[in-house]
């Protein structure tokens, strides 16, 4: 029996990746994903039956709970859970609406919170592990992003919060990626390659920009249970640029 990983938001960008590079290392994949054409496209490009697709919502609790059980079911067992989902609202605060802000915490935050709390019971019993997706912008920000920052400074807290509540049996982590370009990994109506430039490269320590590959690779390393003593940790994964000083 393979090792189950749930992947949330696991059809489009970094999600995307990390199922792909789950699969070809041997895991099964159940992909969450609230987009039905973005799961169908994956769907058609995939020629494995070790990946399961279901569409969750994952600020909504029923959702959720429906999805885990359908996983579990389809693949006897739940030994991994990466909480990648999230969207943003990036406007002026003054243009932010309270259903704007709500929608973005309930995905970003609130759906890491349920997704770990119905897993739970299953990774118990694989000795599995949860890792989820925060980001620099948890640290710091451009203007107008104050409900996507606020959103992964939840994730930074829950991650070792988790750790804490749930350990030895579960081993907790988060990963913060600065900028990693996933604009040409999306559904088709949305595929929008970014020509980066010299620039974009040359301002990163590092010298090029991220890829999701960055992040998948980070994620096999921390899945594996060789790695047992690590827990409770957020891993930046953004090329040297939270080091770098900037002076105008």
């Amino acid at each position: 029996m393979n090792k189950n990983i749930i992947v949330t938001g696991g059809a489009q960008g970094i999600g995307k990746i990390i199922s792909l590079e789950l699969l070809r290392n041997g895991y099964a994949v159940s992909v969450f994903e609230i987009d039905k054409q973005a799961a169908e496209e994956f769907k058609a490009e995939t020629h494995s039956d070790k990946i399961e697709f279901f569409i969750t919502d994952v600020s909504d609790e029923k959702s959720v709970q429906n999805s885990i059980l359908a996983s579990v079911q389809k693949t006897g067992n739940i030994s991994g859970l990466i909480n990648n989902a999230a969207i943003h609202a990036n406007k002026p605060l003054t243009e932010l609406t309270f259903e704007e802000w709500n929608r973005v915490i309930g995905v970003n935050l609130s759906g890491a919170f349920l997704c770990a709390k119905y897993t739970v019971p299953h990774l118990k019993q694989t000795g599995g592990s949860i890792i989820n997706l925060c980001s620099t912008r948890a640290f710091q920000s451009e203007p107008d992003t104050e409900a996507y920052s606020a959103s992964k400074g939840g994730i930074f807290a829950l991650t070792h919060s988790l750790a804490m509540s749930l350990g030895p049996e579960i081993r907790v982590n988060s990963i913060s990626p600065g900028w990693i370009d996933v604009s040409g990994i999306r559904k088709k109506s949305e595929a929008k390659p970014y020509l980066q430039t010299l620039a974009d490269k040359a301002q990163h320590p590092a010298g090029r920009v991220g890829t999701a590959t960055d992040i998948s690779n980070l994620i096999l390393f921390l899945l594996n249970p060789e790695n047992s003593f690590i827990t409770g940790q957020n891993f930046t994964v953004d090329g040297g640029m939270t080091r770098k000083m900037i002076y105008v």
